[in-house]
């Protein structure tokens, strides 16, 4: 894939570190990640990337924009041509919303590619297609402005945190996405579906719930927990898109991606369920 149809990205940390990759949640941009950038990036490459019409990444990186058309398999294909680019085989992974699904994806289909995984205020399924449809539908028609006033209530643990600058930075995001764009990955969660292949994922996973999360209330967390081989569950008191506790996801993040960390349960695959560990 040429770098004109490489979704947009920007790369933070040394350059001898091992790669991790962050995805954003719909909405949003790679903004998301900015209050755990600074400590992520220390001993990191980081890598942040937006989704297909979202900051600076073209909807015409989807194949089709039409309704129905875009799957979250799609999206994820085009975050594995990004890192086939960049030259880096193996890569730690971790995503919020609509990016945890992609990485989810990548662990559970190309298991080589993922190093380790956390997977935040995510699902494995995102409930029915219909109000997913509907909500494409309305954005191809009226663009994204009919969802600002009722974002901030599904986003933030307290609504007022719109007016802090991270969060009017992130309802910009919303506000310039591309509906074609936009509607195009409410199509791919639509039919996001991986609650059957949860047990292929072998990476030492990390599900991060949100306690204050009316998105994807703590139930996901628990079944993507539960599911996954030796996951390790962990509740933080934040919204769906985990701004209000940065030093509480740096450090849940920070379990798993130490180089010094016991990755993986000695009792080896498919034993034993998930980990809990209170925020």
């Amino acid at each position: 894939m040429t770098p004109g149809r490489l979704l947009h990205h920007e790369i933070s940390g040394p350059a001898d570190a091992p790669l991790l990759v962050l995805g954003p949640s719909l909405g949003t941009s790679m903004t998301v990640w900015e209050p755990h950038l600074t400590a992520l990036a220390t001993a990191f490459r980081v890598l942040r990337f937006d989704l297909p019409g979202h900051g600076g990444s073209p909807a015409t990186l989807l194949r089709d924009t039409g309704p129905g058309r875009t799957t979250v398999e799609e999206l994820a294909q085009l975050v594995l041509a990004l890192a086939d680019e960049l030259a880096y085989d193996e890569f730690h992974y971790a995503g919020i919303s609509l990016g945890g699904a992609i990485g989810a994806r990548i662990a559970a289909r190309c298991p080589g590619r993922v190093a380790s995984l956390a997977l935040v205020c995510t699902s494995a399924h995102f409930g029915e297609p219909g109000p997913w449809r509907e909500r494409a539908e309305l954005v191809r028609l009226k663009g994204t402005a009919p969802l600002l006033a009722t974002s901030p209530g599904r986003w933030f643990a307290d609504p007022h945190q719109a007016g802090t600058p991270l969060g009017r930075a992130l309802l910009k995001n919303l506000a310039d996405a591309d509906p074609r764009g936009y509607a195009a990955c409410c199509d791919a969660l639509a039919t996001y579906d991986l609650r059957a292949e949860l047990t292929h994922i072998t990476a030492p996973t990390l599900v991060i719930g949100g306690s204050q999360d009316t998105a994807t209330p703590l139930h996901h967390a628990e079944e993507l927990a539960a599911g996954i081989p030796h996951a390790t569950l962990r509740t933080v008191d934040c919204g769906h898109l985990a701004m209000e506790q940065p030093g509480a996801v740096a450090l849940a993040l920070d379990t798993l991606l130490r180089p010094d960390r016991a990755m993986r349960s000695p009792a080896g695959p498919g034993t034993g369920g998930p980990r809990s560990v209170p925020g």
